[in-house]
């Protein structure tokens, strides 16, 4: 029996990575314990941009200090000369024919097999559907860490899901790196008919999509999402820029009036985005427009990235837009941001509605607002919004 922990760096894609080898290593019969007083740590890392390769560094860095041996893997592990010049006791695992947690298990060896399923650390429980990319936008190096995109059978994911379900969960989010793309062709189930049948999977509270692109958001996919009672009524649609030029030089795949005309209509649903500040070529004319657009879309919470040149990308070797003036239109967003969600959790004041409490003195409603609530975590309950501050609704829960 081996000793290990594991932490996961990035997005819920590389959560569910680092929990299939945790799973598999209880399964097996090794035991988990706390980074520091393990035997060897696993570090789920990501590089979807160059903080979030050094943020992953620190930690494989900060592990080695602390355990025999730290197996890098994840989305940095698969970028070549990401972890160069690490300790000696840091193995990097790029990807190979053999998935993973398979691997990790061959080098590890049996311990004391157990008859059970551990349950995930986060009250979420996040099931991947797809996985890989096959567009190209000029920025991004996913495609060449994760690979060609490819999907999960419909069958393989709703045993999945049903699982998660036994296990306690309440809320399951179907994630993926482009998971519009998702389809199992042989079954003849698009996104919109998974998320049909998996919303009919007993004792399944919520259903919600991760992330899904533009493109993708279909008048099927809304009515499957509408027609669905699980289905939360929250899209997290990446715009990344509202300046056509700014697009075309990211390779994406719309423009600004398509964006806008795909979201017409979703009024009822919360819309959150991703948006890259000081793209190559952007000037202030530009930004202007891509904060034009997040208000006229009406979209809420806005995770911003200032651009950051990725190797094997299109534009690697270009990085014109000054660090300062990057922060600077980082912060304009993040405000942006900050008063559009204000907006709509004002409006929530007296409303009752039912929050999963997730940790302590938080949750979320089923539109993905936050609330500040006391509660079991992994409990639903009703809650009537009282008060708004910057952190999310304050909310009273209401006796049953």
């Amino acid at each position: 029996m081996t000793t290990f922990s594991v932490r996961f760096l990035g997005c819920k894609v590389s959560y569910s990575d680092g929990e299939e080898i945790r799973e598999r290593l209880l399964a097996d019969g090794h035991e988990e314990m706390r980074p520091g007083e393990a035997e060897i740590a696993f570090v789920n890392t990501c590089c979807v941009t160059r903080e979030a390769v050094g943020k992953s560094r620190q930690a494989v860095a900060k592990a080695a200090r602390t355990h025999d041996r730290v197996y890098v893997t994840g989305c940095g592990a698969n970028l070549e000369g990401a972890f160069a010049g690490m300790a000696e006791n840091v193995i990097v695992l790029a990807q190979g024919k053999t998935a993973a947690p398979e691997r990790v298990a061959e080098m590890l060896g049996p311990g004391h097999p157990v008859d059970r399923s551990p349950k995930p650390k986060r009250v979420r429980a996040f099931v991947q559907i797809q996985d890989g990319c096959s567009f190209r936008c000029s920025y991004c190096v996913v495609p060449l860490v994760r690979g060609p995109g490819r999907s999960k059978s419909a069958e393989v994911v709703l045993a999945d899901i049903r699982r998660r379900v036994e296990q306690g969960h309440k809320e399951v989010v179907l994630s993926g790196i482009n998971l519009g793309c998702f389809r199992d062709s042989k079954a003849g189930v698009s996104l919109a008919g998974l998320v049909r049948e998996a919303g009919r999977t007993s004792g399944l509270e919520r259903l919600r999509l991760s992330s899904i692109e533009i493109n993708h958001v279909s008048p099927e996919l809304v009515a499957a999402i509408r027609e669905t009672p699980t289905a939360c009524r929250h899209l997290h649609v990446p715009l990344q820029s509202g300046d056509d030029g700014i697009l075309r030089a990211m390779r994406r795949r719309y423009d600004a009036a398509t964006f806008l005309r795909r979201l017409e209509g979703l009024g009822d649903f919360n819309l959150t985005s991703d948006v890259i500040a000081g793209f190559p070529g952007e000037d202030e004319a530009a930004f202007q427009r891509t904060l034009d657009l997040v208000e006229r879309a009406e979209i809420t919470k806005v995770h911003v990235f200032p651009y950051s040149p990725r190797p094997g990308t299109a534009t690697e070797s270009e990085d014109d837009v000054p660090v300062g003036v990057k922060k600077e239109r980082a912060a304009r967003l993040r405000e942006s941001s900050k008063n559009a969600c204000l907006r709509r959790w004002r409006g929530k004041i007296g409303v009752v509605e039912s929050i999963l409490i997730d940790r302590p003195g938080r949750g979320y409603a089923s539109d993905y607002t936050p609330w500040l609530l006391d509660g079991p975590l992994g409990e639903l309950l009703q809650a009537r919004a009282k008060k708004v501050t910057e952190q999310g609704i304050i909310g009273i829960a209401r006796r049953s």
